[in-house]
């Protein structure tokens, strides 16, 4: 039996890259870190050493900072497509390229009721995320976003599930319903390339039918809502193939006030962070 080298690929993680667009009186902010890995034939450097098929991880790193003055940094799928085609289209070696961008959202500070035209705050926790990946084979562009929290303090339930000798969960009817949403929606290849997609739009309106569909839907299970949320978003979009959601159930368990002589009638809670209940669906197209 022989020993081979198999797949392999390597770049620069992690970038952290601030575009202030100064154009005007007012300025703009793009907030990301950037990810780059490259993918060719580069056994000869971990066979032998020879990095001469290598082109540092640090020039990756250069190359990104520079994207975003050149070409400009807006939609982050944008940004994240014309670096990998630059990679794979002008370093001879490469043969495909995976570039993930996460985007940190700011928000501007009021003064007077206005936004501040050079001053912002970070707009919590959430996280807008796209990977792209070029090679021989196509093109293929992955939007999303994760640790979107959210909370609903009724219309959701859990009651009728299977039980045996270990369980001790008790059924419900009204619960809090509250989870940090980690989704991802896949791009059919014919909606960008040479089609102008507005990616910026895109993103909004998937991040509102998410939202909407896990305030309106009357949840018997965080498994429906789910659902309910990617049907939701298939159908509203003919370009988006699939969506993956991925939901850590944040656990609110009523606090026994009895000892106190107070009722409780799903007001206080305990919030739980650990253990969870961790729900994941793929909603694609048939």
């Amino acid at each position: 039996m022989g020993i081979v080298l198999g797949a392999n690929q390597y770049g620069k993680a992690e970038s952290r890259l601030v575009r202030i667009y100064r154009d005007t009186a007012r300025h703009e902010i793009r907030d990301v870190t950037v990810s780059t890995a490259l993918r060719g034939d580069f056994s000869a450097a971990h066979l032998h050493g020879d990095q001469s098929r290598v082109l540092p991880t640090d020039t990756q790193k250069n190359t990104a900072y520079a994207f975003a003055k050149s070409t400009g940094l807006h939609a982050i799928e944008d940004y994240a497509l014309t670096l990998a085609r630059h990679f794979v289209a002008d370093v001879e070696p490469v043969t495909g390229a995976r570039i993930a961008v996460d985007e940190y959202g700011w928000e501007r500070v009021p003064v007077d009721g206005v936004g501040h035209d050079h001053t912002w705050t970070r707009r919590g926790t959430e996280v807008r995320t796209a990977v792209v990946e070029v090679d021989t084979e196509g093109e293929r562009v992955v939007s999303g976003l994760r640790d979107l929290i959210l909370l609903k303090s009724t219309g959701s339930e859990f009651a009728g599930f299977l039980t045996d000798e270990y369980t001790t969960l008790a059924e419900t009817h009204d619960r809090i319903m509250s989870t940090s949403l980690v989704a991802t929606w896949r791009h059919s290849p014919g909606s960008f390339g040479a089609v102008d997609v507005e990616w910026d739009k895109s993103f909004a309106d998937v991040r509102r039918i998410l939202l909407e569909q896990f305030a309106t839907v009357h949840s018997l299970a965080l498994q429906q809502t789910l659902w309910e949320m990617g049907r939701a978003v298939l159908e509203a979009d003919p370009g988006i193939a699939e969506i993956s959601l991925s939901a850590p159930n944040r656990h609110h368990f009523v606090v026994d006030l009895a000892p106190f002589g107070l009722e409780n009638p799903n007001e206080v809670f305990y919030a739980a962070d650990r253990p969870y209940g961790l729900i994941e669906a793929t909603v694609t197209r048939d």
